[in-house]
């Protein structure tokens, strides 16, 4: 009878799955301090980010070395925001953003997860127009009547635009310039979002089944496991969703 994985083995996945989130992060930390001031109260972008980190758990001193990096207080090496548009299988619409000191090493990268895929890069605005760029809180409701009511009175309250319920879950929908505005409203109303951002979120889902399901969700994997990528969004309808 074979065994299972160690409890080691399982620590050192784990370790390495939080490492690779925090070296994401810290590059997103790093990038926002660039494009705006290094203080998180005078820089929302940086803020966000800053609030990402230490949901995720990082330290306030690792937070504080990637906000030092990215004001080249450091002399660290220059980070890029890069944005790429393309195809995955079954014609699905991809927008994949990135972070990086190297952009011909992020440019192979992300070709080559495509091309192994049965996808392609696109140029520059070729699949934009099929998403909406917004701000979006996510909430654990579990199909809780009570509890969605209360976040759609709440979302209202705050300014938001819309609010989606499905698969147990709410999500407000709101202009990415009130997004700061809406998430603090829900959380002094008690409501936490499980997870909350500015995104660019798809008009419209196509449905994917069999193989070419199978295909993306390994290219979706192979993408996320990428240091340069930051985040993946496309508009694929999946069976989790």
């Amino acid at each position: 009878m074979g065994r299972g994985p160690s409890i080691e083995g399982r620590k050192n996945a784990e370790d390495a799955k939080r490492a690779k989130v925090f070296t994401k992060l810290i590059r997103e930390i790093t990038v926002a301090t660039r494009a705006g001031v290094p203080d998180p109260a005078l820089n929302p972008r940086l803020r966000t980010a800053v609030d990402k980190a230490l949901t995720a758990n990082m330290s306030k001193d690792t937070i504080e070395r990637a906000i030092k990096r990215g004001s080249g207080a450091d002399g660290g090496a220059k980070m890029e925001e890069l944005r790429y548009e393309g195809y995955g299988p079954g014609g699905i619409a991809l927008i994949i953003e990135c972070f990086t000191d190297n952009t011909t090493r992020t440019v192979a990268d992300v070709r080559h997860a495509l091309t192994k895929h049965g996808g392609n890069l696109g140029t520059s605005g070729s699949v934009a127009f099929q998403f909406t760029r917004c701000g979006e809180l996510v909430f654990t409701t579990g199909g809780d009547e009570g509890k969605e009511e209360k976040i759609l009175e709440a979302a209202l309250d705050a300014g938001a635009d819309d609010v989606v319920n499905e698969n147990g879950e709410s999500t407000v929908i709101c202009a990415p310039e009130n997004f700061e505005a809406v998430q603090q409203k829900l959380a002094e109303a008690g409501l936490d979002a499980q997870h909350a951002g500015v995104v660019m979120r798809p008009n419209n889902r196509t449905a994917v089944v069999g193989e070419t399901l199978e295909t993306l969700t390994d290219l979706l994997e192979k993408l996320d496991a990428l240091d340069d990528v930051s985040e993946v969004y496309h508009n694929a309808l999946l069976p989790a969703e």
